[in-house]
């Protein structure tokens, strides 16, 4: 089984520092006084069950994270939004005897220093907590192994290049994995400088000047909509996009104005990142590459080359916190990860997700269809800028396509005539409702069990 040589905290102590070596919201500090603030944290914590913190994109919040690992108790981010059941529901199930930051019961503060030393935690022990968008219930404690944040963060600076020359630009939130264990864990990991812009603005990435950014789809389509600060990130050496599909108009503009391609890459929660493209590969729109070191993939049920994707590897969570029928359930007889996405693998093993399973199989008039596919070919049209597909009981088709569109002058007709152009006319909408917007979540994926009935 692939897995780190390094321990997981390890290279906190190691390679060069500066003043400036972390930056948040535009507040610096060397990686010396973050560890000397994160040993603080270490010396209030060491013993307790797990701790939580009050993720807000603040030094405080990093020197919170890493002083619970350093002293290895298990960390719970908390959504800084999060409204009070979602919280009370979060604290009461991981069991957290603390909190950490503002209005927590353990103040932490920057400026702070201890001499606080203890043995690196075993790498089987649990690192953090993350707690999934509860789509289909309350939400369920994910736990993560300190060997599975390090093996996923050595595989991406591999796939990525990744090393102590770059500089990672990011202003993604620090309650999920793409902020805060590779957006904060993995410049810590790598060596990297790590400028956390606070909010993700064009103008921001822009003033940045970094060498890797980050970024969820939302960022970058921003970005694309702001030509003047695309081009300012023509001079960075990876452009980062994760945690929901990249349409592939955004991909064509970003390459047209940077210069670059986009590095795409899958994970969840559960399994971190598994598949990406390579710094020195190919970058094609819509595929998330080939699986990182140690990750093994397949497809099951596949039909028309596509299926649900399943995974084993060295990244994957240890279970769901409490609820070992849950586990059970996410798992195969032989113990492989169902994901619940759907994918495709292309003969050279590129592979594309092409939705959920729960939402994003179309199965119409005795096709398999993606959700995804039809998403791409509305957003090639002009006129679209958001589009979001599902199917819906049809008593002929079994699932008849409907698309929710947000479009400034264009008929439904137009857009069903254009999507029938571009691929099958199998794989049309039958229907399509124009909405202002669509409903997404933090990460700024589309939310469809919010969108409104047809």
């Amino acid at each position: 089984m692939h897995g780190p040589t390094v321990p997981l905290l390890a290279s906190l102590t190691a390679g060069a520092d500066s003043a400036d070596a972390l930056t948040v919201a535009g507040r610096p500090c060397s990686r010396e006084e973050l560890l000397g603030a994160a040993r603080a944290v270490a010396a209030r914590v060491a013993g307790a069950p797990c701790v939580a913190v009050q993720a807000e994109a603040t030094l405080e919040t990093v020197a919170a994270v890493v002083g619970g690992l350093l002293a290895g108790v298990p960390v719970v981010p908390l959504p800084p939004d999060a409204g009070p059941a979602e919280r009370d529901h979060i604290l009461r199930d991981s069991g957290a005897a603390l909190v950490l930051g503002p209005g927590g019961d353990v103040p932490v503060d920057i400026r702070e220093r201890a001499d606080w030393t203890g043995p690196e935690a075993d790498p089987a022990a649990t690192a953090l907590i993350l707690y999934t968008s509860g789509t289909t219930g309350s939400p369920k404690g994910v736990e993560i192994p300190r060997a599975a944040v390090a093996a996923g963060l050595d595989g991406l600076a591999e796939a990525w290049q990744w090393s102590a020359d770059d500089t990672l630009v990011h202003g993604l939130p620090l309650f999920h994995v793409h902020g805060l264990v590779l957006g904060v864990l993995g410049a810590l990991r790598t060596g990297s400088r790590l400028v956390h812009t606070g909010r993700p603005t064009p103008e921001a990435y822009a003033a940045a000047g970094g060498s890797l950014y980050f970024g969820v789809p939302t960022v970058w389509s921003r970005v694309v909509r702001d030509p003047a600060a695309a081009r300012a990130l023509g001079t960075a050496r990876l452009l980062v996009s994760g945690s929901a599909a990249l349409p592939a108009p955004v991909f064509r503009d970003l390459e047209k104005l940077t210069g670059q391609r986009p590095v795409e890459r899958y994970g969840m929660t559960e399994t971190l990142i598994t598949l990406s493209t390579r710094a020195d590969g190919e970058r094609r729109p819509g595929s998330v590459g080939l699986p990182l070191p140690g990750v093994r993939t397949r497809l099951a049920e596949t039909e028309n080359g596509i299926g649900e994707l399943e995974l084993c590897g060295p990244t994957l969570f240890t279970g769901y916190l409490g609820r070992p029928e849950a586990t059970a359930a996410a798992h195969t007889a032989d113990g492989w990860f169902r994901t619940g996405d759907i994918a495709t693998v292309e003969p050279d093993g590129m592979h594309r997700i092409v939705g959920r399973a729960s939402t994003d199989l179309i199965k119409s008039g005795g096709y398999r269809i993606g959700a995804g596919e039809v998403e791409n070919a509305l957003l090639d049209h002009p006129a679209v800028s958001e589009a979001a597909v599902v199917g819906v009981p049809h008593d002929d088709l079994g699932q008849e396509i409907v698309a929710y569109v947000v479009a400034e002058g264009v008929s439904e007709r137009t857009l069903i005539d254009f999507v029938a152009g571009h691929l099958s006319v199998h794989k049309r909408p039958r229907r399509v409702r124009f909405l202002e917007a669509l409903p997404r979540n933090a990460m700024g994926k589309p939310q469809k069990k919010l969108l409104p009935p047809m």
